[in-house]
């Protein structure tokens, strides 16, 4: 009996050690706006920092834009309890680069993000580099970002 259970659960090992295998990530080259939609957590640090001690974080919420057929535009929200500030940005990932612009007031750009997606087993995420436009009314420092999509649909 002791042998048929060793047998058994060596012929599950495989099985389970693929389930707990980390996946394999792909830079996709387009996403398209029904893949970008929805809910985002977002993170964002310093130069030099890191996304386990953001400096910063909110949501981001996208929908496909209503204008351009191929790209998201929706609202991020970051800071907690009175100090919440909110922006428009919009965008698209293509040839595996990420672009987003971003705006206080919907007229002005107050930031440029950039960076690159990748797919992990189903998991959207991106990284890059959020920059205040030049013409920004308030600027702020350079900051790296990390968006982490939600699962399931929001």
């Amino acid at each position: 009996m002791r042998r048929a259970l060793t047998a058994i659960a060596l012929g599950l090992l495989p099985a389970w050690a693929a389930a707990q295998a980390p996946a394999t990530c792909t830079v996709p080259d387009q996403l398209p706006p029904a893949r970008l939609s929805g809910e985002w957590s977002a993170r964002f640090w310093d130069e030099g920092g890191s996304p386990e001690r953001p400096s910063d974080s909110g949501v981001l919420h996208l929908e496909r834009h209503p204008e351009y057929g191929g790209s998201v535009r929706g609202e991020l929200r970051r800071g907690t309890g009175e100090r919440v500030r909110r922006s428009i940005v919009s965008g698209d990932v293509t040839d595996g680069e990420f672009h987003f612009d971003e705006s206080d007031d919907g007229v002005g750009m107050a930031a440029v993000w950039s960076g690159v997606a990748e797919d992990c087993g189903g998991r959207l995420s991106i990284t890059g580099t959020r920059r205040p436009s030049e013409t920004a009314r308030a600027p702020e420092p350079v900051l790296r970002f990390r968006l982490d999509k939600a699962p399931g649909w929001r």
